[in-house]
């Protein structure tokens, strides 16, 4: 039975530089290299070659994996990305594409998606105030920012109706901080009117040392603000999908008790994340991977999809729990998004 989901981090490089990124920024890993096991940085100069990648890809005609969400850094500046597309979809298995949106903007890359039957593209936009977007999402190039991720997102909607298809869906995700609390319903609220399918508002997932945390965490006095927020968003019946109706006291329960326990967590049962190393982990969660024991450390080259993710029979509980965990339950959801185009949380 195919029922795993990986979210697949492909590719290191991107170019934004989020501040908040959970790759951390190029600025700071230029004075402090990142050293430690399962972290990330742009500046790595370990991913895994185009072969090494599309040689793992072909194994999973015969796996667990029913979906794949390719990340990034950014996926779609790098050039082979189209040939790992290719083989995944050859391989039976579904595809989502996470995207900053800027190439969206390439008829080239556009039509590619299409033509491959891409199943979803999830694109990155956290504010409907394009100052505020492009202050903590600023592009590497200097010139492109909201904009270009809206227009992108026009033209593979366009691109899209011109060719009499559903697919792929495209949504707006949005990293929700206590700066941007409107965002909440704004964002939903312009996906719907770019005619987007479904849209997530995510909170910011910072650990407590991280230099941008007491800026912009997400803690117990914003709880309240929230609930209401949210409930506004799911009582507006938007014609677009949101999270699961259980995404709401979710979000509270990040923000209100960032420890606890996941009962019957499907990380490393039907859930995997993958570096641009190579490294496969239960989840992306930093906690878990700080967690794993060395001789529980595993990685894709040389290896086959139908025995890394082989089932394991149950999901065990969990006592990590963390916002990290939050934002897994949108992907986990997603065969949802893509049988439909109405809200329905």
């Amino acid at each position: 039975m195919r029922n795993v989901t990986l979210l697949w981090g492909l590719r290191s490089p991107c170019n934004l530089g989020c501040r908040y990124c959970y790759f951390g920024t190029i600025e700071e890993h230029r004075l402090l290299p990142v050293t430690a096991v399962g972290a990330l940085s742009h500046l790595s100069r370990n991913d895994l070659s185009a072969e090494q990648i599309l040689a793992f890809a072909a194994t999973m005609a015969d796996s667990p994996v029913l979906r794949v969400f390719l990340a990034g850094g950014e996926p779609l500046i790098w050039p082979p990305i189209m040939d790992v597309i290719a083989v995944l979809k050859d391989a039976g298995v579904q595809v989502v594409v996470c995207t900053n949106g800027i190439p969206l903007n390439r008829a080239d890359t556009v039509n590619a998606l299409l033509k491959l039957g891409v199943d979803g593209v999830s694109v990155s936009l956290d504010s409907t105030d394009p100052a505020y977007n492009d202050a903590w999402r600023p592009a590497r190039n200097g010139r492109d920012g909201w904009q270009q991720v809206v227009d992108g997102v026009r033209a593979l909607l366009t691109a899209r109706a011109a060719a009499a298809s559903a697919w792929p869906k495209v949504g707006l995700y949005s990293v929700i901080t206590r700066r941007n609390l409107p965002d909440i319903t704004a964002v939903p609220a312009l996906a719907a009117e770019l005619g987007c399918d479904y849209a997530v508002p995510q909170p910011i997932a910072l650990a407590t040392d991280h230099a941008l945390h007491g800026e912009l965490a997400l803690t117990g006095e914003h709880e309240a603000d929230l609930t209401e927020r949210l409930a506004t968003l799911y009582g507006a019946r938007l014609p677009v999908q949101l999270p699961p109706a259980s995404y709401p006291a979710r979000v509270s329960a990040a923000v209100t008790a960032p420890t606890g326990l996941v009962k019957r967590c499907f990380g490393g049962n039907t859930l995997f994340f993958v570096e641009p190393d190579g490294s496969v982990w239960d989840c992306p969660s930093s906690l878990r991977i700080a967690a794993t024991p060395p001789e529980r450390r595993r990685g894709i080259v040389g290896a086959d999809a139908g025995s890394l993710f082989a089932p394991t029979g149950c999901a065990a509980d969990c006592a990590l729990f963390s916002t990290d965990c939050v934002n897994m339950w949108p992907l986990m959801d997603f065969t949802r998004v893509l049988t439909s185009s109405v809200s329905t949380p």
